[in-house]
């Protein structure tokens, strides 16, 4: 039997299954990749969009950057299943780009507000620059904001910035900060 937020998901992705006009154009074999996850966890993640793998299976950060998370997750002693993943956009990108402003529109950071409202997690960890930029009326450097725990005053939400995982299986140092990040942030949504 569904729980009422397994039902707002599911009901609020229904909804969006069909978009029109799409901002990334018609290309062939693209699906959306919505949110998976404990719909009552108190740890939410927040990519930027899907990747070749996320969109041929139809599930967010189950490729290269989603088995690095899923160590981490282990490493950190709970697993996907204890936690809810997302991306700021539900389609991949043409050439696995960065999605630009124009395809990061108000409907997809509706959309994401709905997620977020629904689970209504503790923490929010966002995975990588573009993710995390959505939270800020400015233009941020991760250097400065990574793993810094930041508090909304209208909402019970922290958010923890930290790098991508696709960026940390490129650079030793920054996976050492993603793991002690995402530790952080499982330990804090459990206070």
């Amino acid at each position: 039997m569904k729980t009422t937020k397994q039902r707002a998901l599911a009901e609020l992705y229904a909804s969006q299954a069909l978009c029109s006009p799409c901002p990334f154009g018609k290309q062939e074999e693209r699906h959306k990749v919505f949110g998976e996850g404990n719909p009552d966890a108190r740890l939410m993640f927040i990519g930027e969009a899907p990747g070749a793998e996320e969109d041929r299976l139809k599930r967010p950060f189950v490729g290269r950057s989603g088995k690095l998370l899923d160590k981490i997750f282990k490493q950190a002693g709970f697993s996907r299943e204890d936690v809810f993943i997302t991306n700021i956009v539900k389609c991949r990108p043409p050439n696995n780009r960065t999605p630009t402003p124009e395809e990061i529109s108000p409907a997809m950071k509706q959309l994401l507000k709905q997620e977020i409202a629904i689970v209504r997690p503790r923490i929010i960890c966002t995975l990588g620059a573009v993710a995390t930029q959505l939270f800020f009326p400015q233009p941020i450097m991760m250097s400065k904001v990574r793993g810094k725990p930041l508090h909304f005053a209208q909402s019970h939400i922290t958010l923890i910035p930290t790098f991508h995982p696709a960026y940390a299986l490129r650079n030793t140092d920054a996976e050492k900060l993603l793991v002690l990040d995402i530790i952080h942030a499982f330990e804090d949504s459990n206070k």
